[in-house]
């Protein structure tokens, strides 16, 4: 492999592999927890052929490698297992101070995105199936279509089992343990208590017998909880036990809290919800379709709707007709599939742009946790116009008194159970068609597309540099300049890394210095890297050590791939916070392939603003 004999020296000169208790890296060093430091030889890593330096520092032996560190990393995990457990998957995009529904999709997207794959493929299946027994290809009673429709609905129906171990992985809790909750909401025997309809208990305290399959706040909020109790778990239990002691304390904890308060919580309040909705429809009726259009993505996410089915299930009985949840249920749904479709047109990024498609389609088929899961959320524009959409599509549905006649889902391909009496099914479509329209506008204007337009940037730097020619880099933030030997840190003053400035900030907002394409963006955001077309390479790195934070008060306003002019907003930090903790804001910005420069000439100036000459490099 290629870099076989290089990682073989590092792993003998960190006094090896049984000297490391765990190993991560950041943007250009191997950063090892070692058990023992006299161990371990800094003179030795730096003599290695491929290592530019070595600092022992804050509680890591630091391997300083390079922009290629990720390639070194995976070969030294690969080849001597090294123990992974000093990793962290809570890399956060979060700001501080982002508001609780930024922060709620925030958490949402982040729980969600690693299953949002096979949603989407169980959800073109689900489609398809729609599609194939609409047009009479296949009737439902037939096997062909009851154990794709078992594939197809596991996903869904057991989605809470899904999220747990995903929910785990985002709040750094057990994963396994964490499905053990997963199972408990869509376990037969509970369906079954829930079926008898008789009362049940728990240690004394009563149980909302409430519907868990294919719901997500629920879990969320149940692992979330196992989280902070196992972190708290796990100070009091000796070693001796844990192995047994903390699931099993941990579960008896969050058992009775995960079915007695966090799990009923959103059938509670959805049944008030309900309650209210039932009243509106009583008193002012033209306005529940409005609710319901604008509102469903967020009555599904928390499983309100079902409530809201109960009670619409009601009023068919009573009245022989629904109005309270289908007709702006398939103005939202259609909605949802417009807003996708928006993006689709609109975005230049291949991946996104095959997903926004997909997930639009099977919406149009009544399928909306992958556009909800996998656009709305994620990009949260698309989001805000579905639910704008729906609640326009919804007014005229409510004011035209549009009536559901014949029960069936809120798809496409159901709009003729809207035939009856009156003229529902002209004005269901006529609403549609307005909440689509609405929606796909609204999306395809405000929706603001990660790939930007702009020339490419070539990825070989050595084939378009050009000889005897000067590239300009500019500030990226506002601060203090000060030569690089004075920064605190040996890779960054030694020069090993690249020639540079560095800058002391007096605001947490950077900017590119050039233009570029983001070459690199660690998941702790402390570090970016950009590429020029003429294959200037430029690194940022935000304060000393904070790859320790592990993205805490950093936001990316880019992500790796994105083409960006300079002047851009790249990344915003809170300076004040990461000072409080510690840590030195200080922050290099350096030519990374130096070499290939005659010379790099910094600015006089002491002081710089963001779009201030910083750098000049001559080839």
């Amino acid at each position: 492999m290629k870099y076989t004999a290089m990682i073989k020296e590092i792993i003998k000169n960190v006094g090896g592999v049984d000297n490391i208790d765990a190993v991560t890296h950041c943007i250009t060093r191997l950063r090892f927890t070692l058990k023992d430091d006299n161990k371990a030889s800094i003179d030795g890593c730096k003599a290695i052929d491929g290592v530019v330096g070595c600092v022992n520092k804050n509680g890591q032996f630091q391997v300083v490698i390079g922009t290629h560190v990720q390639d070194v990393y995976d070969e030294l995990v690969k080849t001597y297992q090294v123990s992974e457990e000093g990793r962290t998957n809570k890399a956060s995009n979060k700001d501080e101070k982002m508001n609780l529904f930024g922060k709620l999709c925030d958490t949402m997207s982040g729980c969600v995105m690693p299953i949002v794959g096979p949603l989407a493929a169980s959800g073109m299946i689900k489609a398809l199936l729609v599609i194939l027994t609409q047009f009479n290809i296949i009737t439902t009673d037939t096997t062909t279509y009851q154990l794709l429709y078992m594939v197809a609905d596991g996903v869904f129906y057991y989605l809470p089992v899904f999220l747990a171990f995903s929910s785990a992985r985002k709040f750094g809790a057990n994963p396994f343990l964490a499905l053990i909750y997963g199972v408990m909401l869509v376990n037969p025997t509970y369906i079954s208590l829930r079926s008898a309809g008789e009362p049940v208990t728990l240690f004394g305290l009563p149980v909302t017998m409430a519907s868990y399959t294919s719901s997500v706040i629920p879990i969320i909020l149940i692992v979330y909880f196992q989280s902070k109790i196992e972190n708290i778990v796990k100070k009091y239990i000796p070693k001796a036990i844990s192995i047994f002691g903390v699931p099993l304390v941990v579960s008896l904890i969050t058992v009775p809290v995960g079915f007695v308060v966090l799990g009923p919580l959103g059938s509670i309040i959805g049944n008030y919800v309900a309650a209210i909705f039932t009243w509106m429809e009583g008193t002012v009726g033209w306005i529940v379709p409005v609710l319901v259009g604008g509102l469903c993505p967020l009555l599904v996410m928390t499983g309100m709707h079902y409530a809201l089915g109960a009670a619409q299930s009601v009023q068919r009985a009573s009245l022989g007709y629904a109005t309270i949840m289908a007709p702006g249920m398939v103005c939202s749904n259609m909605a949802q599939a417009a807003s996708s479709f928006g993006v689709a047109l609109k975005t230049k990024d291949g991946n996104l742009k095959s997903l926004a498609s997909s997930v639009g389609i099977q919406a149009l088929c009544g399928i909306t946790e992958p556009t909800l899961y996998g656009v709305g959320m994620v990009y949260k524009k698309p989001l805000y116009a579905a639910m704008a959409g729906g609640a326009i599509g919804g007014l005229w549905a409510g004011i035209t008194g549009v009536k559901q006649w014949a029960s069936g889902t809120s798809n496409i391909f159901s709009l003729p159970i809207y035939i009856g009496p009156d003229n529902s099914f002209m004005n269901i479509i006529i609403a549609v068609a307005i909440a689509m329209i609405s929606a796909f506008v609204i999306s395809f204007i405000i929706f603001k597309d990660p790939a930007k337009e702009t020339v490419a940037v070539k990825e070989t730097p050595q084939a378009a540099a050009e000889l005897n020619k000067k590239t300009v880099i500019y500030a990226p933030i506002n601060g203090n300049v000060i030569p690089l030997e004075q920064v605190n840190d040996e890779a960054f003053n030694s020069g090993s890394l690249g020639k540079g400035v560095g800058i002391v900030p007096s605001d947490g907002k950077v900017v590119a210095p050039v233009d570029g394409k983001v070459s690199v963006l660690f998941n702790t955001l402390h570090a970016i890297g950009l590429i020029t077309e003429n294959g200037t390479e430029v690194l940022i790195h935000i304060g000393l050590d904070t790859v320790k934070l592990n993205g805490k008060h950093f936001k990316a306003h880019v992500k790796q791939g994105d083409i960006v002019k300079q002047g851009d907003l790249l990344v915003t930090f809170d300076k004040e916070e990461i000072e409080k903790e510690g840590y030195d804001v200080t922050t290099p910005i350096i030519i990374t392939n130096s070499n290939d420069f005659l010379d790099i000439v910094e600015t006089n100036e002491s002081n710089v603003n963001a779009g201030d000459q910083l750098l000049t490099g001559i080839r």
